[in-house]
């Protein structure tokens, strides 16, 4: 089973953000998952086509997700269309304001694919503290145990 994150992270909030949800993921507990790790700009459709399930990370910029998640959805979005429906996805993001548009964007072309969201959002404003690094340790590691558990 593969895990594909695909993550934006710009910044040093969404950097320790992202540093916490891979680390869940690869716990050594979890077995038979090979986490991939790309960053938006490059992930491929190929790449998309062939997980199983996905990590999406981005700031909020401006009340939206980040051009660069954006981007790797526009550039697979049909390739991916009817093929990955019913995968599991989470979602980890960090915003200062206005991150309810972007969740919602995300929300809304995650069900256009038809995947399942399969842990809760950890959606970050200001600093991450301890409790938010170890909600982005717990997605990574829900995700990942899914697929482990996967038929």
């Amino acid at each position: 089973m593969r895990l594909l994150i695909v993550h934006h992270t710009p910044s040093p909030h969404c950097q320790a953000m992202f540093e916490a949800v891979l680390a869940g993921a690869t716990d050594p507990e979890i077995e038979g998952v090979e986490v991939v790790r790309r960053p938006a700009l490059t992930v491929s459709a190929a790449e998309m086509l062939t997980a199983d399930g996905y990590l999406l990370g981005s700031p909020v910029n401006l009340g939206y997700i980040s051009g660069a998640l954006k981007h790797a959805f526009d550039q697979s979005y049909y390739q991916l269309l009817d093929s990955t429906r019913g995968r599991p996805f989470g979602l980890f993001m960090h915003g200062n304001e206005g991150t309810e548009g972007a969740v919602r964007a995300v929300d809304g072309i995650t069900s256009g694919l038809g995947w399942q969201k399969a842990a809760e959002h950890v959606v970050v404003s200001g600093a991450p503290g301890k409790a938010d690094l170890q909600a982005c340790w717990n997605l990574g590691a829900t995700i990942a145990a899914g697929l482990m558990d996967a038929p």
